[in-house]
């Protein structure tokens, strides 16, 4: 019994011993990577930072080049167990047809690589076509906005604008359009199954569904290109707090 006593003690002491005798240079980089992996592994399944780049979610989602955009917080399991509805404010891969198959800073190796690390904690953009906007309507419902519409019209009924930006930030051209409808006249558009017709908040300012409805999907989105929900704004401090899914068809 002695025995196998000293001998445990002299186990444990040489682990010890080498575990002080790992150079700073070597346990140092090992916990950075360690940390990355475990962050790599969050983001991929359960949930992830983005900051946002520009006005198109105004007065949602605050962002514009040059300033301090919001950091959201997005929820990759929502859409496992659910289906996205209208309201739901989600980020969403674009259709090669909204981007034209261009991805920002392909060209340079290492600044996507250095960009696409800072977005996994919320530092810049992902060097990806990302994008952020509200759900309006979904498979097989018909949306539109034309002249002598109250408003942007879902399968005939006008949903629930209240949460868009005013005052708008671009007149609209009464020629081609409405303040209601928040630009041009569309429509009506039938929804494609299994994909989501999606508007930015900031009506006049957002280059959404209605300015790809010549495009094979109609606009829409399709509902492998969806990311997550945003759930919340984390960052900066003042503005933290959940981000409202309305329910736009009451």
């Amino acid at each position: 019994m002695i025995g196998l006593l000293n001998f445990s003690l002299m186990t444990d002491s040489a682990a010890k011993k080498q575990k002080k005798d790992t150079p700073w240079y070597i346990e140092i980089p090992m916990v950075i990577i360690t940390t990355f992996i475990i962050i790599a592994l969050v983001q991929a399944f359960i949930g992830r930072l983005y900051v946002i780049p520009s006005q198109s979610m105004e007065p949602t989602l605050h962002g514009c080049p040059g300033c301090t955009g919001d950091r959201i917080y997005v929820d990759k399991i929502a859409y496992k167990t659910g289906e996205p509805e209208p309201g739901d404010v989600v980020v969403f891969r674009a259709p090669d047809s909204w981007t034209g198959g261009h991805y920002t800073s392909k060209d340079n190796n290492i600044f996507s690589g250095l960009q696409n690390l800072g977005s996994y904690i919320g530092l810049t953009s992902a060097d990806e076509t990302n994008m952020v906007k509200r759900i309006v309507a979904t498979g097989g419902q018909t949306v539109q906005c034309l002249e002598g519409d109250e408003g942007v019209k879902v399968n005939g009924k006008v949903i629930d604008s209240s949460y868009q930006l005013q005052p708008m930030t671009y007149a609209v051209n009464p020629e081609r359009g409405s303040d209601v409808c928040g630009g041009d006249y569309f429509g009506p558009v039938q929804v494609p199954e299994n994909n989501y017709f999606v508007m930015g908040d900031n009506r006049t300012n957002s280059a959404d569904s209605r300015f790809h409805l010549g495009d094979e999907h109609q606009g829409t989105v399709p509902h492998d290109n969806i990311v997550g929900k945003v759930q919340a704004i984390v960052l900066p401090f003042n503005r933290i707090g959940a981000v409202e899914d309305f329910d736009i068809q009451q």
